[in-house]
């Protein structure tokens, strides 16, 4: 497969559903083989959790995902005139690397849908979840130093870079459930690590397996985190105003829970009347009901919330395409990119 094969014709590279179709096809067999390396019970797990098999361990034909990570990986490498085989590895490391997130995500928060299916740990209990997140961590790295020697070291420190912001965001996003005085400027910061990092990641990942020089790298890198800043906005407005057939997770369970994603961390900063009676709700110790769910919601858009940050996404999308224009990338791999910064910000969901 060619550069032109993998991000299409000029005129079809903007199609962001097409190219991720393509990087799941090529990626998949990467995880599976991965995933078959593990033992019993856990790849058992994994598989039900990748959507490959049922809560029985027989054969399913489950979603695992979008992809978007992987399409990260492979559209930053074709843009700078890689072979898709050259960046397939990567690709792989970066989705088994954010499912490891996911496993032990929906544990922290206790949900219990994702994909539109049951999470790992309301299936398997909490200890399998656990080992099969770590077993999806490890697995990761030893795809790269496996399947990518020649990449491995810049790669490993890459990801490992990746991870501790990672883990840093997530830790800061538990402690925030418990307090009261959370700022927007500390949300961010946690959305930069708990979403954009790996993101970013997975661009620079992407560069580095085209043998970029610094520079384009380091584009790459920001365009990435500025679209995982995006993504995390999107994602916190879904959460509160979304539809749970459509997203496959429960519309206000982080507002049940008192979490301070960016819309409500905006709408608190406001100072506002509608701002104070929504700190008075989350000041609650007890999870909210079905209808304070509602008066929350309500809430966070009186006070701007809502409005803050879908043009806050919409900033940060500008932004990382600027730093497309200074990378140096093909016309078709910016039009790919393009398009999933689109789809990413949820202009084409």
């Amino acid at each position: 497969m060619t550069a032109t094969d993998f991000l299409g014709p000029a005129s079809h590279a903007a199609d962001a559903w097409q190219l991720l179709e393509r990087s799941r096809k090529l990626t998949e067999p990467e995880l599976r083989r991965a995933v078959d390396r593990l033992a019993e019970p856990v790849r058992s797990v994994v598989a039900y959790h990748f959507g490959w098999s049922d809560e029985a361990g027989l054969p399913a034909d489950g979603d695992w995902g979008k992809g978007v990570r992987s399409a990260l990986v492979l559209a930053s490498a074709q843009a700078l005139g890689a072979r898709p085989e050259q960046a397939v590895a990567p690709a792989a490391a970066v989705e088994l690397i954010h499912n490891f997130s996911v496993v032990h995500d929906d544990l922290m928060d206790g949900d219990v849908l994702r994909r539109g299916r049951r999470t790992v740990w309301s299936v398997f209990g909490d200890a399998q979840a656990v080992l099969s997140g770590d077993a999806l961590l490890v697995i990761a790295l030893d795809v790269i130093a496996e399947r990518s020697p020649e990449l491995c070291l810049d790669a490993v420190r890459e990801l490992c870079g990746a991870l501790l912001e990672l883990v840093a965001g997530q830790s800061a996003d538990l402690s925030f459930e418990t307090r009261t005085d959370v700022s927007l400027d500390e949300c961010l910061r946690m959305a930069a690590g708990k979403t954009a990092a790996l993101l970013a990641g997975s661009c620079a990942l992407g560069a580095l397996a085209a043998d970029a020089d610094d520079r384009q790298v380091r584009c790459l890198r920001e365009f990435g985190h500025r679209i995982g800043i995006a993504f995390q906005l999107v994602d916190d407005l879904l959460g509160i105003w979304g539809d749970t057939s459509a997203t496959g997770k429960p519309v206000g369970a982080d507002l049940r829970r008192h979490k301070k994603s960016l819309p409500v961390a905006a709408a608190l900063s406001t100072g506002t009347a509608p701002a104070n009676r929504l700190a008075a709700l989350y000041r609650r110790t007890d999870p909210l009901s079905d209808n304070e769910i509602r008066e929350a919601a309500y809430l966070i858009e009186e006070a701007g919330g809502r409005r803050w940050a879908q043009e806050e996404a919409d900033r940060q999308r500008s932004a990382a395409i600027d730093c497309l224009t200074t990378a140096d990338l093909t016309a078709d791999g910016f039009r790919a990119l393009t398009s999933l910064a689109d789809l990413i910000t949820g202009r084409q969901m």
